[in-house]
């Protein structure tokens, strides 16, 4: 929401003729600040400010090369938050644009600041020997945007001494020296600075110093630095102009707000509007005066435990006139010196430069608790000029008045203008990347609430369904209606050479008994072919007799890339006279130009009521050289290495007893039968392995018992990528599972995940821009983006992918801080961020635009919120 100061902000004098009008405050007409489109996203690749990480290159490169008007956005990345670098320099117009929870880190090797004396991180008599962190050097239009922060890391220790730059400081005060510290944001000789909802904090010195700069806009930004750092000025003006800071909340070890004027020049036309002020030395004038300081309002302000409170300071040795100073609707509350204004701030200065001090006005000035005064001019020549209305100080006022010619008084009495005006700091944001269930929601995961339920989405069927209470899952010895045996002299009734071909007879064999469950005992062996099991299938188990799911295994090597072509060259002659169901399955991919994702199966199931156990299914794609190779090669496996080992379509009451799924990306996809409806799938003490979204699918599904590999060859993972609809109740459940890992040697290298959310048949993404002059991502009727513009269709918002873990042991592998990860990078058009309950999607539909109540017929947001992600009762190993 854009705001602009309102009238009340806007003080000004009428000249008696009405001609002129003066203003008291900043001249220029401020709104709140928009954020630039960026030129380029960079996302964060360390999860803080670890020793060694340098982006300086990185940023700087990308500030170098964008355009005026644009900026440098930073980014994190699932766990990954921060960036870390040495000086940086903002060109003419480019600004930086940091993202909520993401954090800049000032690196802590003095070398870097270096002005190139040796001196940076030492104490000396000079001081001044560090570069600044950022510096604006005649700029115009640039600036720092974003909720993220700037830290400064002024409480780290040095690198290559035992002290932090804080340590420093407070050695050379000890020592009557000067400490060589970088100050975190330096703006000289620029116009039209801005600083929006940024957070700064730990700077080694002053925070924000602007010299001769003409355009300044500070607002819904916040300053946070211990009361203890030494010489951490929050904002400071030099010989400035048209300076606005509002909506802002400043505590620190200083001056909160330091407005000077040096040899440079004046500084005026000053408004600090709507702020809150902590700890620090107070909203303070000089010390450095002698350019003169004018026009200044100082208005809707509470400072709550500074040292001072309103404050003008400085003495001969650097003394100026100050002139038109309006202070109103100030609360202070715990100030030592509510009202502070001395001449003699240095009582040993000596100089010729005497402080005066005109035209300062207190209007509507409360302190509720008690505080001193301090109004000192400099002489009867020279007094101090104020006018007070409405000023009030709490208790027995110690007053130290001099030199001073005052209209109105200050009073003692309770300052009921300051109830409900001290708000507390605000809390940084908690990014909760692990939500936890409660005892209750668990119970709403067991495996036989999550599986009675069927059918559309919000509307489904109860049908109560106990995998667990069936044969299969008991170890029932059953009579096989067929027998596939490759040693076995073939009969073509009962006896089978391929597992196809017994399918094939069950298919015509369940026209006379359709719902006869139909057995298919697999002699242990390698069975290299495709099975497709139609639904036109009575229901099917089919299950192995060796001592181990492996010493039965159905394998091919079909990938996505595999042309439709080369498909029906190596199996026209498998499907050449397989059952018309299943011809029909075949014939859907065989003429594709490429055979896609969905054509890779080993194992197609459309089979309701189909059962598997004690098998092995195998998509044995680059099974012999690793999937490493499809990221590395030059080649079309670039793109391409989806490969199902098993796709259960639309098949409900799916069940799986001891079988082993053997793949790399996309090993297991589940179905629903349409979009906004579900399936059941049940998988016990079974065996998945793969690397990327290698459980995936909109369909319900439990996990029981059951070892998820993470294979780490291309060296990131995501165990599931399920994309289920927004009101599907269930999507993934995990109970009772090992999450472990392959030994590869990727496998320790942090980018290991549960799950990514499939951002199914998006385009384009408007949760987030993307550096492309003109995007725009916006709600209609399909999925499409035709550069720069594009639109998302309600079945890709509303595929949100649900997903719960309980009871299960996790692996050291996945990532402990972020398990759960975003879909793609920021910046790029397929990205989506993670969603771990309906509150996420609904304030990111709101955020991208998308009114969930006018656009997709929503009644309210849910209450309490829906679980999309969450753990319960886990062990992390």
């Amino acid at each position: 929401m854009t705001r602009q100061l309102s009238s009340a902000g806007i003080a000004f004098l009428l000249a008696a003729s009405g001609v002129s009008t003066v203003y008291a405050q900043d001249a220029r007409k401020v709104v709140e600040p928009v954020a630039p489109p960026a030129c380029a996203i960079l996302t964060a690749t360390g999860d803080g400010a670890a020793a060694g990480n340098d982006d300086t290159a990185r940023i700087q490169n990308a500030i170098d090369k964008c355009a005026a008007g644009q900026a440098v956005r930073l980014s994190s990345q699932n766990e990954k938050r921060g960036f870390v670098a040495g000086p940086l320099v903002l060109r003419n117009g480019v600004s930086l644009l940091i993202d909520a929870a993401t954090t800049l880190y000032a690196s802590t090797n003095p070398k870097l600041f270096d002005r190139g004396a040796g001196t940076c991180g030492t104490v000396d008599k000079l001081g001044r020997g560090c570069k600044p962190f950022i510096t604006a050097d005649k700029t115009k239009g640039s600036g720092i945007f974003g909720e993220g922060t700037v830290d400064g890391q002024g409480g780290h220790v040095v690198d290559g001494i035992s002290e932090s730059w804080w340590q420093l400081a407070r050695r050379a005060q000890k020592e009557d020296a000067r400490q060589n510290v970088p100050r975190l944001i330096e703006v000289t000789g620029s116009q039209d600075f801005t600083l929006h909802k940024i957070t700064l904090r730990n700077s080694p010195n002053f925070h924000v110093t602007l010299n001769n700069v003409d355009g300044f806009t500070a607002w819904g930004m916040r300053i946070d630095t211990p009361a203890t750092a030494r010489n951490t000025d929050g904002i400071d003006p030099i010989s400035s102009r048209n300076i606005t800071i509002a909506y802002s909340h400043i505590r620190t070890g200083d001056d909160n707000v330091a407005i000077k004027a040096g040899g440079n020049g004046p500084t005026e036309n000053i408004s600090i509007l709507h702020n809150h002020f902590y700890s620090g030395h107070g909203m303070s004038i000089g010390s450095e005066t002698n350019g003169g300081v004018r026009r200044v309002l100082v208005e809707d302000l509470s400072m709550d435990g500074t040292t001072s409170g309103l404050r003008i300071k400085s003495d001969v040795s650097r003394g100026g006139v100050v002139d038109q100073v309006s202070y109103r609707n100030v609360c202070l509350r715990d100030v030592k010196t509510p009202i502070d204004i001395s001449t003699h701030y240095n009582p040993n200065a000596e100089g010729s430069q005497i402080p005066v001090y005109t035209n300062i006005a207190f209007d509507g000035v409360h302190s509720v608790t008690p505080g001193r005064v301090i109004m000192q001019g400099y002489d009867a020549q020279h007094p101090l000029q104020a006018t007070l209305r409405d000023v009030d100080i709490a208790g027995k006022t110690d007053r130290r008045i001099e030199f001073a010619e005052l209209r109105g008084d200050i009073i003692s009495a309770p300052a009921a203008a300051c109830t409900d005006r001290f708000a507390a700091f605000p809390a940084v944001a908690t990014i909760t990347t692990r939500p936890q269930l409660s005892i209750e929601q668990s119970r709403q995961y067991a495996y036989a609430e999550v599986l009675k339920y069927v059918g559309a989405a919000g509307n489904e069927t109860i049908d109560p369904w106990d995998p667990l209470a069936d044969p299969l899952a008991k170890g029932a010895v059953f009579t096989p209606d067929y027998i596939v045996d490759k040693a076995a002299k073939a009969d073509g009734v009962k006896l089978f050479h391929t597992v196809q071909e017994a399918v094939s007879r069950a298919v015509a064999d369940s026209r006379d008994h359709p719902a006869k469950r139909l057995y298919m005992l697999l002699k242990p062996g390698t069975y290299q072919e495709l099975v497709y099991i139609p639904a036109s299938a009575a229901p099917i188990t089919m299950y192995g007799e060796g001592k181990d799911a492996s010493a039965t295994k159905i394998t091919a090597k079909l990938d996505a890339s595999n042309t439709g072509a080369d498909y029906a060259r190596q199996y026209d002659a498998q499907f050449a006279k397989a059952a018309p169901a299943v011809q029909a399955m075949y014939a859907s991919i065989k003429d594709r130009a490429q055979i896609g994702t969905f054509g890779t199966a080993t194992v197609w199931v459309q089979d309701k009521g189909f059962q598997a156990r004690n098998l092995t299914f195998e998509n044995g794609y680059n099974k012999d050289t690793g999937n490493a190779r499809a990221e590395a090669l030059p080649n079309i496996n670039n793109i391409h290495h989806q490969a199902l080992a098993l796709q259960v379509d639309g098949a409900d009451k799916a069940q799986f007893e001891n079988i082993r799924l053997i793949g790399f990306q996309d090993t297991l996809y589940l179905k629903s039968p349409q979009i906004a409806t579900t399936s059941r799938s049940f998988f016990n003490k079974s065996y998945i392995e793969g690397d990327v979204d290698f459980i995936f699918g909109d369909s319900t599904a439990y996990f029981h018992q059951t070892e998820i590999k993470s294979l780490g060859d291309r060296g990131l993972s995501y165990a599931a990528a399920p994309d289920t609809h927004v009101k599907t109740r269930y999507g993934f459940v995990f109970d009772n599972c090992r999450f472990t890992r392959d030994a590869s040697p990727n496998a320790d290298n942090g980018a290991f995940y549960l799950l990514r959310q499939w951002f199914h048949n998006s385009r384009c993404t408007p949760y987030d821009k993307v550096p492309v002059d003109g995007y725009a991502c916006t709600f209609g009727p399909t999925n499409g983006y035709q550069a720069p513009k594009g639109t998302i269709a309600r079945n890709s918002l509303e595929a949100v992918g649900k997903m719960v873990v309980m009871n299960s042991r996790i692996g050291a592998h996945i990532n402990r801080t972020s398990p759960w990860s975003d879909w793609n990078k920021k910046g790029t058009l397929a990205y989506r961020p993670v969603q771990y309950n309906s509150d996420d999607h609904w304030n990111n539909l709101v955020k991208a635009g998308i009114d969930p109540v006018t656009d997709l017929g929503y009644t309210a947001k849910p209450s309490p919120a829906e679980v999309f992600l969450g753990e319960f009762n886990n062990s992390d190993e």
